[in-house]
């Protein structure tokens, strides 16, 4: 899916990620290392913080969408799949612990057929 997918007037939007993802605005924020607050209330959404983590997430979900075939197959790699190289941890962990620059990196070796 194509990012303006997942957006409203330019900013990502919790409900249409959500709606995409089969799921709640709640496991959304928690996917994303968000509290509840981040995508319920309008000034928190709009936050640099908020966006920063749901545009990391939209973007390794679209990035490994083509591998599986459908966005919700990519989601649920997202949240389960443990990473080698990365001591177990999810897509997920390691966007919570701010390091999806790892985790586009590391898409990116797969794809060039380097095995991490």
């Amino acid at each position: 899916m194509g990012l303006a997918l997942y957006a409203d007037n330019g900013i990502f939007a919790p409900r249409k990620i959500a709606s995409a993802f089969r799921t709640t605005t709640e496991e959304v924020a928690r996917t994303a290392g968000l509290g509840k607050d981040a995508v319920q209330r309008k000034d928190r959404v709009q936050s640099d913080k908020t966006q920063r983590r749901l545009r990391e997430m939209v973007e390794i979900v679209n990035k490994a969408e083509p591998r599986f075939g459908s966005a919700l197959i990519a989601y649920a790699w997202y949240r389960s799949e443990p990473l080698p190289g990365f001591s177990g941890q999810t897509a997920m962990q390691l966007v919570r612990s701010g390091r999806a620059d790892d985790v586009l990196d590391y898409i990116d070796a797969v794809d060039a057929g380097i095995h991490a």
